[in-house]
């Protein structure tokens, strides 16, 4: 009878036909033990693991980049007090990720107008649209800030006659610009000095003094802050201006003296236009003469 040898090994069976055996003696790659997550991850796509003019750590800084929450720092201060690699290493793989479109930054302006660098990451470079849901809070976007209006007109402030507006237009420059002396909140613009000294020059034209001026405009002021310190100036120029000074009746200019002269007949000084040439006696002795 045959005998079974217990100790010979027992015959290998064939494997089936859609799952081939693997090799024993393969040793080569990378073989992969793989447990599915459920919490704690980050999707990330091979485009950037496996990016084939990325650095190292370029690429290892977008993976760590992808996997922090909304308004965690990203910036080359935090990212070397959190890696070992240098702020200037780390500055080259920023600036990597930045040419291949992984990371974005931008400066934008808060509400209270203080400027700060934005970084954004992404996931897919090329495409601006909302991030997945992956359990991150969504980051704020940014408050649209409405165009700045347009400055308003200043008011219309009363204008001198031609006659004295040059005259007296650097005078009521000088006291305009003097006023941010007894107010630092009336500190002028020149465009508003500009616009505000024919305003002047009319009181003083109408024989109000540099000091009456500049009592009308500074008494009184509120004391909040001035938002328009020149408007307020325009419309107290306005509405307080003086009325013209009275009619004068205008004085009988005085007789005309004229130059003395030497009568061309007797030598004798006189009193006479220039046309004369001869004194009142010897003009009065011809006219005798010839009658």
């Amino acid at each position: 009878m045959d005998t079974q040898n217990p100790s010979a090994p027992p015959r290998a069976q064939s494997a089936p036909a859609d799952k081939p055996a693997r090799s024993r003696h393969h040793t080569g790659g990378v073989i992969h033990e793989n447990t599915r997550h459920t919490t704690r991850f980050t999707v990330i796509g091979n485009h950037l693991t496996q990016h084939k003019e990325l650095s190292l750590l370029a690429i290892g800084l977008g993976c760590h980049l992808q996997s922090l929450p909304t308004g965690a720092p990203a910036d080359i201060k935090s990212l070397t007090a959190r890696f070992k690699e240098g702020a200037t290493r780390i500055a080259a793989a920023l600036r990597e990720l930045e040419t291949h479109g992984y990371l974005r930054r931008e400066r934008v302006r808060t509400a209270t107008g203080r400027i700060i660098t934005r970084t954004i990451s992404c996931n897919q470079p090329g495409h601006r649209r909302e991030p997945a849901d992956t359990g991150c809070p969504t980051p704020p976007r940014t408050a649209h800030r409405p165009e700045p209006r347009p400055r308003k007109a200043l008011p219309a402030v009363p204008q001198p006659t031609q006659a004295t507006a040059l005259a007296l237009h650097q005078q009521a420059t000088d006291l305009l610009t003097g006023l941010r002396r007894q107010d630092p909140r009336l500190l002028l613009s020149t465009t508003d000095t500009a616009h505000l000294a024919p305003g002047v020059a009319a009181w003083l034209e109408r024989e109000a003094t540099p000091t009456a001026v500049r009592h009308a405009l500074t008494t009184d002021l509120p004391d909040e802050p001035l938002r328009r310190p020149a408007a307020l100036l325009a419309h107290r120029l306005t509405a307080q201006l003086p009325p013209p000074p009275p009619y004068r009746t205008p004085a009988t200019p005085p007789p005309v003296r004229h130059a003395l002269r030497t009568c061309d007949t007797c030598d004798r000084a006189f009193r006479a236009p220039d046309t004369e040439t001869h004194c009142r006696d010897c003009r009065t002795a011809a006219a005798t003469a010839h009658a």
